[in-house]
């Protein structure tokens, strides 16, 4: 899958069977070519290396330079001197910064969280808690050109998160599934992470594993960045168009949700608080989409969230508000319901924080929302389903749309926030 991507570099994750040489060929593709063709006579490049044989045995993540600026390529991957099919594509991001009477442009991100994928030899007795994995061709062909992957995007079991052998072993498993292959071939990829992919069931900062989880992490996903070198996670940010996603990493620094509250209880850290605040004054995007693993807003829920740790969470928004940030939205997993809530802000615009899951783990038993005051009518979706954000637009006047789909690609609802709504 490709990961990371700007005007002159790319990111290519791939999983082997077994670690051995890989190589990366990869081309310009000329106006109307196609990929399954292959480069002409001396047009390609080539990238060379060993996929991992101990963190992450069999991945590897290959960095293509020197590349042109909205340019597609072409690549194919070969395994042992063994050709790979089929070739496939990207493309790289366009100059459309700082030029006159060119619009930045438009783009389709979907937003998943909570995939669990069966595996009955390791799995509870009972019924399968995952299925509906034809959700993936759906969001295939929605045809993204993002996917953020928002956390629980595997389910440690019991015997996977006692040791770094059996976290690895989880990811080999559920990568290879083959309804995912599509999905992961499409578009670019990038993720963070919640409790399931982090270690047990509502985990924090005392997971002893937590160091070789972060190194496993790693190795799944190509993103541009992990941490800072004084605080290591899983969280950054990066641009996709006028749109800027800021990744939170929920877990490594968490102190515990039943801790009692105080001025000193975390979720982020101070590290990783600061830097967001940071990255939020330094951001020139038109729409800031900040993305937890854990809901926000939502008070009156009994589970995990940012709500019990009212001090920081408090502080953040008392802070949002107080500086002017505009165009921030929140998005948030876990949570195994779908739904949009709306959060109302004396002297400025109203805060809304979309939460999307599962994708195919259970649907959660809530027949209602649980926040009706905050609740956006006729989002509420307690079945399988993705969610997509597209950005549209002319220069000034631009909008993000909000949908959910079910595991056909169905349409369930939508929504539209205006950028001049959002000041």
């Amino acid at each position: 899958m490709v990961g990371d991507v700007d005007m002159h570099n790319a990111s290519i994750w791939l999983l082997t069977e077994r670690p051995g040489a890989v190589e990366v060929e990869y081309w310009a593709l000329s106006a109307g070519a196609l990929a399954s063709q292959g480069p002409a006579a001396g047009a390609a490049r080539r990238v060379r290396l060993q996929s991992d044989t101990q963190v992450a045995p069999g991945t590897a993540i290959a960095r293509l330079t020197g590349l042109e600026a909205g340019q597609t390529y072409g690549y194919r991957v070969s395994v042992d001197g063994r050709l790979q099919e089929p070739a496939l594509s990207f493309r790289t991001h366009a100059r459309w910064q700082f030029r006159q009477g060119v619009n930045a442009p438009e783009v389709r991100v979907i937003l998943n969280s909570c995939t669990y994928i069966n595996e009955p030899s390791r799995d509870r007795d009972g019924s399968p808690y995952g299925g509906d994995y034809e959700i993936f061709g759906a969001m295939a062909q929605a045809k993204p050109d993002l996917t953020v992957w928002m956390g629980d995007n595997v389910y440690y079991r019991e015997n996977d998160y006692t040791s770094a052998e059996g976290m690895a072993y989880r990811w080999r498993h559920d990568r290879a599934l083959p309804e995912l292959q599509p999905l992961l071939r499409t578009g670019r990829h990038v993720a963070t992470w919640d409790d399931h992919d982090y270690g047990p069931n509502d985990s924090n900062s005392s997971f002893s594993l937590k160091g070789a989880a972060l190194d496993i992490f790693k190795r799944q996903w190509a993103n541009r960045s992990w941490g800072l070198p004084e605080a290591p996670g899983v969280f950054g940010s990066f641009m996709e168009s006028d749109i800027e996603f800021f990744l939170l990493d929920d877990r490594y620094y968490r102190d515990s949700d039943r801790d009692k509250d105080s001025p000193d209880k975390t979720m982020l850290g101070s590290a990783q608080l600061r830097w967001l605040k940071n990255a939020l004054l330094a951001s020139t995007a038109t729409f800031k989409v900040i993305v937890s693993g854990s809901q926000v807003l939502n008070d009156p829920q009994r589970f995990e969230g940012w709500h019990n740790f009212r001090a920081e969470r408090d502080g953040f928004l008392k802070w949002l508000q107080d500086h002017a940030i505009r165009g921030v939205m929140i998005a948030s997993g876990d949570r195994h319901h779908t739904e949009l809530l709306r959060l109302p802000r004396a002297g400025t615009y109203p805060l809304h924080e979309l939460t999307c899951s599962p994708t195919t783990a259970g649907a959660g038993r809530n027949a209602k929302p649980e926040h009706p005051a905050l609740h956006v009518a006729g989002t509420f979706v307690n079945q399988r389903n993705f969610c997509t954000l597209d950005v549209a637009g002319v220069r000034g006047q631009r909008s993000l749309t909000l949908r959910s789909w079910d595991t056909k690609g169905k349409e369930l609802w939508s929504q539209v926030l205006r950028e001049q709504d959002m000041r």
